[in-house]
């Protein structure tokens, strides 16, 4: 961890680096003799220094330097959406995050980064209480099917019309120009195998990689860590969370991707509206799905069709869009082939 001091005198802040955080019953305790000392970075939002704003002790000159303590803009406590303070060194990176406590100064709750991602869902720290969810997503939950999810069965797509994930990111990337420089999440990421390719681009100030299933994000991390174009200062984050109930400050994120994703959410309506609190004016939402049937399906056996995939939420192009105008969005496009879609809209 880091700990942050300031000079009256100057305006340069120098790190010192402590060997470990501090027990949980201490954290965020500060010293009597210290004092507040707030400042912020630039309010554009899409500057990379704009993510932290950070809340700093300027300790007595004789006394141990306090560590350093951050009011995060980028990730908020999923119970009351406030921006969690931060303990620990600064940074949207694996090694920053891992070594941080985070916790709600509204609510209490604490957050840690467990098992390499950081948990942030509302059952996060429950040792008595499991929630289950739909089929359609205790399935990605899954250890086999998070192993073999970039193992081929992704692959599979492409008899329904997907391009092909390198295809589908170019794609993604076109609509996403204007979000470059800014906060890019990418939501029920999976294993990560978009996230990966947007924190490579370098053209994000920071990529959350978002899932609910555990198991997905073990694999996401493996990935990172196994690859060697992936730096130590790749600003990548690794979470768990609840797309219905997104830990972000609401008009935070300038950019949201849900590649494959939306017929797997147990409420499409409620995660898109989430997902339009949380971008800010401006923001771009893309993402991509199985439509219930494409337009070649034969009108005879689309009913049956429906009833066989009725586990799923495999909603009609017309459907997606009202969706989305109905939560907020504007400028709806999509583009379709077989069962694909690709669609996009922003926040208003």
């Amino acid at each position: 961890m880091a700990a942050l001091t300031a000079s009256s005198s100057s305006s340069s802040i120098t790190l010192l680096n402590k060997p470990s955080l501090p027990k949980r019953s201490s954290f965020f305790s500060s010293n009597s003799h210290s004092r507040l000392l707030r400042f912020s970075a630039s309010a554009h939002p899409r500057s990379q220094s704009a993510a932290i704003r950070a809340v700093a002790l300027e300790p007595d000159l004789n006394k141990t330097p306090p560590v350093q303590i951050e009011e995060t803009q980028v990730f908020a406590c999923p119970v009351c959406y406030e921006p969690l303070l931060r303990k620990g060194p600064s940074g949207i990176n694996l090694q920053a995050i891992y070594r941080s406590g985070f916790k709600c100064g509204q609510c209490k709750k604490t957050y840690s980064s467990k098992d390499e991602y950081l948990d942030l869902t509302v059952t996060a720290g429950l040792e008595t209480f499991s929630e289950a969810k739909p089929i359609t997503t205790e399935l990605f939950r899954s250890p086999l099917v998070s192993f073999l999810y970039e193992r081929g069965w992704r692959d599979n797509f492409k008899r329904s019309g997907f391009p092909g994930a390198e295809e589908e990111f170019r794609m993604a990337e076109e609509y996403f120009k204007e979000a470059q420089g800014g906060v890019l999440v990418d939501v029920s990421c999976g294993s990560g195998l978009f996230s990966r390719k947007f924190a490579k681009s370098g053209k994000y100030s920071c990529v959350v990689a978002l899932d609910y299933s555990e198991n997905m994000l073990r694999q996401c991390n493996e990935f990172i860590k196994n690859d060697d174009t992936f730096g130590s200062s790749t600003n990548i984050a690794v979470v768990r969370a609840d797309v219905s109930r997104l830990p972000f400050p609401s008009g935070s994120v300038d950019a949201v991707h849900a590649g494959a994703a939306l017929h797997c959410w147990p409420s499409p309506t409620n995660a898109i509206a989430e997902i339009c609190r949380v971008l800010r004016s401006g923001g771009v939402f893309v993402g991509t799905t199985f439509l219930r049937y494409s337009p070649s399906t034969p009108w005879i056996i689309r009913p049956f069709q429906s009833r066989i995939l009725q586990s799923y939420n495999y909603l009609m192009q017309d459907e997606i869009k009202d969706v989305c105008t109905s939560c907020g969005l504007t400028g709806y496009v999509d583009i379709v082939d077989d069962s694909f879609i690709m669609f996009t809209a922003r926040k208003a």
